[in-house]
């Protein structure tokens, strides 16, 4: 049986703390989306706050590259647009 490599360990080592951050990352922009369409459904006034608070967590996410940068923007011009449309219907 060949040994290990120190450098094979370390490396695994650092893509598993990657992964783990990155998964947090994705998770809170979900979190934060999922948040600002309950909102803007219940015509709450706290919508807007929860758009701006959304669109950092995915700018953030796509400038580590965590997300790329055309899903970021393609998410935040959809959920723009949908705050857009129930605004406009209140």
């Amino acid at each position: 049986m060949a040994k290990k490599k120190s450098s094979a360990e370390k490396r695994h080592r650092k893509s598993e703390e990657r992964r783990l951050r990155n998964k947090s990352a994705k998770s809170a922009v979900r979190t934060s989306v999922k948040k600002f369409v309950s909102l803007a459904q219940k015509k709450d006034p706290d919508t807007e706050s929860a758009l701006k608070d959304m669109i950092k967590k995915l700018d953030t996410a796509a400038g580590k590259g965590i997300i790329s940068k055309n899903a970021a923007a393609r998410k935040k011009s959809r959920m723009q647009r949908y705050y857009n449309v129930t605004k406009a219907a209140q």
